[in-house]
């Protein structure tokens, strides 16, 4: 008998380690072939379908349709014998980098940044499942090299950027157009101190944060977008604030906002975006590139408008809601707290917080 094969969550996108599993094409004991539709997984950039690596029968699905899956997670087994039972822990990533690690529950984008900072993995309880999160504590607990820095040596309206993924160079163009805030540098527990990103130096982790206020760094931009995770945008806004770091509201050069409108702190409206008459975006929101804020909107805080979003007149977004890209909303339509819309969905009516509309679909389906 074969040894079953573990059928994997893959990591779809680099910024988006989570998904929704939005359609389940096999059930328990189900015999498949290479190359059968096993689910289909969507994040807010893309849906993918899984597929069958080899024979075999589906046995220990742990999943539902509408349940959110992580990268690394196990969704079953093919076996030779839907009899087979699969074991309480094993390996829920496709690289294994000792004979201990094959006992390890670790996502894949922990085990991309275990093996970029060469982390020991063995210093993790085999009873735990390990996040990146729990990697990225580990680093700072065990990083060696600090930048040293000097009181005075930074301009008063130097800033930081939290953040040194994609968002983080769009804002690092950003703040180089507009010439108002010189960057001081980047802060980000994932990435190796004293490392450049586009020419900007990484100043290290979460921890350097009071040496940077001591030395009279007192602003941050949030380069967390959020994606996939909202909470994670949020958090690092509240990180920034206990450490008393206030966040700008950053216009590009190239977007326009009419006077009547109002820009709560921390908003970053992104290259060639609109913001119409009496229209507000609440705090930390971002309207992306080409994003259309009509007049009269209310975005919430920590709302995140992705790429050529389409508001219409009056629009209200909810507190932490994502909108994905190309999506059109209707006239007056309310969408609330915690909702997520698909990239290219056209919004009709009002959604309900914590709704989902999926990609490329007409609200009310």
């Amino acid at each position: 008998m074969s040894e079953p094969t573990p059928i994997l969550i893959p990591l779809i996108n680099p910024n988006e380690p989570g998904a929704y599993l939005i359609a389940l094409h096999v059930s328990l004991g189900q015999h498949v072939r290479r190359g059968d539709k096993l689910c289909t997984l969507e994040t807010t950039k893309s849906t993918v379908e899984l597929t069958a690596e080899s024979d075999g029968y589906v046995v220990g699905l742990s999943f539902k349709v509408g349940q959110g899956v992580q990268a690394g997670e196990i969704l079953a087994y093919l076996a030779d014998s839907a009899d087979w039972i699969p074991p309480i822990q094993s390996v829920t990533t496709g690289e294994q980098i000792n004979s201990r690690s094959t006992h390890l529950r670790i996502s894949q984008p922990a085990l991309t940044l275990a093996q970029q900072h060469k982390v020991d993995l063995s210093r993790f309880s085999n009873n735990i499942f390990i996040t990146e999160k729990l990697v990225q504590e580990m680093i700072k607990r065990t990083e060696i090299r600090e930048i040293e820095l000097q009181p005075g040596q930074f301009d008063l309206n130097a800033i930081i950027i939290y953040g040194g993924g994609g968002h983080g160079k769009a804002l690092i163009d950003l703040l180089s157009m507009l010439s108002t805030y010189p960057i001081a540098g980047i802060v980000d527990d994932g990435i190796h101190t004293g490392s450049s990103i586009m020419g900007t130096q990484v100043l290290g982790g979460s921890a350097i944060l009071e040496n940077l206020i001591a030395a009279g760094v007192h602003l941050a931009a949030n380069a967390v977008g959020g994606i996939g995770n909202i909470t994670s945008r949020i958090n690092i806004f509240e990180l920034l604030a206990q450490a008393k770091f206030s966040c700008p509201t950053l216009v590009h050069p190239t977007a326009f906002v009419e006077s009547s409108a109002t820009l709560g702190d921390g908003v970053q409206i992104m290259p060639h975006a609109y913001v119409g008459s009496d229209a507000h975006v609440g705090f930390g929101g971002i309207v992306n590139t080409g994003a259309i804020v009509s007049h009269d909107c209310k975005v919430g805080d920590y709302a995140n408008l992705s790429p050529g979003a389409i508001l219409a007149g009056e629009v209200i977004i909810g507190d932490a809601t994502l909108v994905g890209m190309g999506v059109t909303v209707n006239l007056r339509v309310k969408i609330g707290s915690r909702a997520r819309i698909g990239n290219g969905a056209t919004v009709k009516e009002d959604v309900p917080d914590g709704g989902i509309v999926r990609a490329g679909t007409i609200w009310p389906e």
